[in-house]
């Protein structure tokens, strides 16, 4: 059955196929909200992405979008998407993706009242210095979207870096942080034991502020905490498999950490590859459980080698979201877990519509500290 929209309502939803199944999420979320029944109704705009045979690409929009809230919805980073060119099967890369998102939004921006940007994982965002005769693309895309009339905002979550938002002065820059949903499963799952010391690791120094925001997620006098940090140093001369090779990895902090669970907070797992150093040196100072925590669970190398570190005991599970791709068949590892982020989206796009005040959703620290302080509570009672 074809879901009908709400004619006195002017939020819709531009929902990409990269982004489907969490945009269907956030849609029922937001009707749910606003006491409309789901099975009827949607703010899902329907569209239609279609790629040529040489590879060019287009968007339509199949019903009016004019004077509407328009929320274009995105993730750059899924790559099951696939596309034929020259008879080739092609993944379509953050390349392609970002071709599409700027084809949509040039398909409405000349009907809808607001353009709003949802793009959880920044495309290009870990471009964000120099270190050779190199662009900075995040910042030349972010320009070229500035750029555009009726962009009025673009939601992202835990950017690599946070400066990247100098390259624009028009549209709004709103980045939100995954911690609270994410830390309501973790804390949940790990026992009280495993709660009751813990050292907070940032794996380089690029992760510390990252690290810092969990770290004080678990003020609480049930809980002994210190932090530590990897120094990596890279070799900016070469290029291998496409990375700055790491010449120097150490660390600081306490070196016993026996008994301690130790939780290593990153943006993102691209390849894995500096994650197994540090676990390798986390073991070596005798932690009793490690977990990893990050934003994006991109596996580029797949999970094979995680799957033999899990095996052989060298770390508890990693907590990821679902605001970029990640295969049915990772998801399904024991040592997997993906934190649905649809409601906080939901809320954040909720606020923004009606221009109602963020700073809770960028700020808000308290459930955390609420839950950890229940579970011991409920243990005491036991």
């Amino acid at each position: 059955m074809n879901k009908k929209q709400i004619e006195n309502e002017k939020l819709r939803l531009m929902v990409f196929e990269s982004a489907k199944e969490l945009g269907e999420k956030v849609d029922k979320h937001l009707l749910d909200r606003y006491g409309i029944d789901s099975n009827e109704y949607t703010f899902i705009v329907p569209i239609r992405e279609n790629f040529f045979s040489d590879g060019h690409l287009k968007v339509e929009i199949d019903e009016t979008v004019r004077g509407k809230n328009l929320f274009l919805l995105t993730d750059i980073g899924n790559y099951s998407i696939t596309y034929k060119m020259h008879e080739l099967i092609n993944h379509a890369s953050p390349n392609d993706l970002m071709a599409q998102l700027k084809d949509g939004i040039g398909a409405s921006n000349c009907h809808a009242a607001n353009i709003n940007i949802i793009m959880p994982l920044l495309y290009a965002g870990r471009q964000h210095r120099r270190n050779t005769r190199e662009n900075l693309m995040c910042g030349m895309a972010l320009r070229e979207i500035d750029s555009i009339n009726r962009i009025k905002s673009l939601i992202t979550f835990d950017v690599h870096d946070q400066g990247v938002e100098h390259a624009i002065h028009n549209m709004e820059f709103d980045n939100f942080y995954a911690t609270n949903t994410i830390l309501e499963q973790f804390i949940d799952d790990l026992s009280i034991d495993e709660l009751r010391n813990l050292v907070f690791v940032a794996p380089d120094n690029g992760a510390t502020g990252r690290r810092n925001v969990y770290l004080n997620s678990f003020n609480s006098d049930y809980i002994n905490k210190e932090a530590g940090s990897f120094y990596k140093e890279r070799n900016y001369n070469t290029l291998v498999n496409g990375k700055y090779p790491v010449v120097k990895h150490e660390y600081s902090g306490n070196q016993n950490l026996e008994g301690k669970t130790a939780i290593v907070i990153d943006d993102m797992i691209s390849s894995g590859g500096s994650m197994f150093d540090v676990i390798n040196s986390l073991k070596e100072r005798n932690v009793s459980h490690l977990y990893i925590i990050t934003t994006f669970a991109l596996f580029t190398n797949g999970i094979d080698k995680f799957d033999e570190y899990y095996n052989n005991n060298m770390f508890d599970g990693v907590y990821t979201t679902n605001l970029s791709y990640i295969p049915k068949s990772y998801q399904e590892k024991p040592w997997l877990h993906v934190c649905d982020c649809s409601k906080m989206m939901a809320e954040i796009v909720y606020d923004l519509h009606n221009d109602l005040s963020i700073s809770e959703l960028l700020k808000d620290k308290s459930g955390p500290i609420k839950m950890l302080e229940k579970k011991f509570n409920n243990n005491k009672k036991d």
